[in-house]
């Protein structure tokens, strides 16, 4: 028999180790020691603190959920075919496109809920969509980050190591690295290609950890109720800047799309944004009369409808499209405002919420923008008129988080009650 395999050699020993462990737990002694010996692993002893540790049978759960997943995807697929075959799609999109396909981009949440994710033992914190799967990132106060299939809704995995709340969660563009950050006072790296595998812990803030977000490809920017916001390298998790100015624990944290400029909120009640190159603070942005939560800049395809609602022509066309024009906050005192971040103005007041905004999504469309409050519901704002258009149920307690996924109509939320609701848009 020839003596070459498949796997490298570091990965059959890996695999050979996992064997061993598998048999020793399970009480095959005998066959175990015989392995051993033909392996050149004799001395090998499982151990529950070993890596090993029943890796077998993770991987072999890990190898049935995929195939089940294969199988559902197959069969979606055979099921497009057939639409294609028989024209079925093409009348459903009303012969190829145009104002049905313009019509699916503007589709809002219908209540109820779809799915209700219910893993979690304490309130959610944040929930985030990866970029090209149909994956969902939730992050909580017991400490721990679960993912879920979003299309499913299907467990598929909790991630441990913070030691307390999970205060927010990103993924990168690519949806190769996911962060969290946590009330341990520090931020993780997970590789998702490697199960999810924390392969780096950044250390530096001197209190809670409240918000993370990818600066470019290379660069990650947190905020801290330790009243700073600091810039770290993803390659070696060295922290290259510390950004100072608020008076107050610093809530959120935004980078505009070219990665040019920073946008923060913080209790001391102000909207500050900052020039991530030099740490220099642009402008502070007062207005709101209450911790501000959020703050996020608006993507270049909102411009159009703010534009309209705050009364503002439309500039050359370079400068229509420039990133980082304007900005929209979310606060305790029940609004949410619009800023023009060039000359620091306040645009508009979005009012109707009875409790405090904590958070909001801009829909896809560029036209609206849902948020979620503590007064349990999740409101859809026309962008272009500054009304609510919508107000949904989101849950029986203050809902706390939302997002939009960019691969599929679905929205999720979470909740004090310790549940994420997932939401089909139609």
């Amino acid at each position: 028999m020839s003596s070459e395999h498949v796997l490298p050699e570091r990965q059959l020993k890996e695999l050979q180790k996992a064997m061993l462990d598998f048999m020793q737990t399970q009480g095959y002694a005998d066959s175990a020691a015989v392995f051993a010996r033909e392996t050149d692993n004799e001395g090998f002893v499982a151990d529950a603190k070993d890596r090993h540790h029943n890796l077998l049978a993770k991987k072999w759960t890990s190898v049935i959920r995929l195939q089940k997943k294969i199988m559902e995807l197959e069969s979606k697929l055979s099921k497009l075919q057939e639409d294609i075959h028989t024209g079925a799609v093409a009348t459903r999109r009303g012969g190829g496109g145009g104002a049905a396909a313009s019509q699916k981009t503007e589709w809002l949440p219908r209540p109820p809920a779809k799915t209700r994710l219910a893993q979690h033992r304490a309130p959610i914190t944040r929930v985030r969509f990866h970029p090209q799967y149909t994956v969902l990132a939730t992050a909580s106060e017991d400490m721990t980050v679960k993912i879920w299939d979003s299309e499913s809704g299907d467990f598929e995995r909790t991630l441990k190591g913070h030691t307390k709340a999970v205060q927010d969660l990103v993924f990168d563009s690519k949806g190769a690295m996911l962060v969290t950050c946590s009330a341990d006072l520090t931020l993780r790296i997970w590789d998702i290609a490697d199960e999810y595998k924390c392969v780096r812990t950044l250390h530096g803030h001197d209190h809670c950890v409240s918000a993370v977000s990818f600066l470019g490809a290379d660069k990650i920017v947190s905020a801290s109720r330790d009243k700073t916001v600091k810039i770290w390298e993803v390659a070696t998790g060295y922290c290259v800047k510390t950004l100072t100015g608020h008076a107050e624990w610093v809530r959120s944290v935004d980078v505009s799309a070219d990665a040019r400029q920073l946008v923060t909120a913080s209790n001391d009640q102000s909207v500050r944004l900052w020039d991530p190159s030099t740490g220099e603070c642009k402008a502070d942005l007062r207005g709101h009369g209450n911790v501000v939560e959020i703050a996020r800049f608006a993507p270049t395809n909102t411009y159009a409808a703010l534009r309209r609602l705050a009364g503002l022509q439309a500039p050359s066309a370079s400068a229509a499209v420039a990133e980082g024009q304007f900005v929209i906050s979310g606060s305790r005192d029940k609004t949410l405002r619009l800023w023009d971040a060039a000359s620091t103005q306040l645009l508009h007041t979005f009012v109707g919420h009875d409790d405090w905004v904590r958070d909001f999504v801009f829909h896809p469309s560029g036209k609206t923008l849902i948020s979620v409050s503590d007064d349990k519901s999740m409101r859809v704002w026309d962008l272009a008129t500054g009304r609510c258009a919508k107000t949904i149920e989101a849950s029986d307690h203050f809902t706390t988080c939302i997002d939009f996924s960019t691969v599929s109509p679905v929205v999720a939320t979470g909740s004090v009650n310790t549940e994420v609701c997932l939401w089909e848009c139609r």
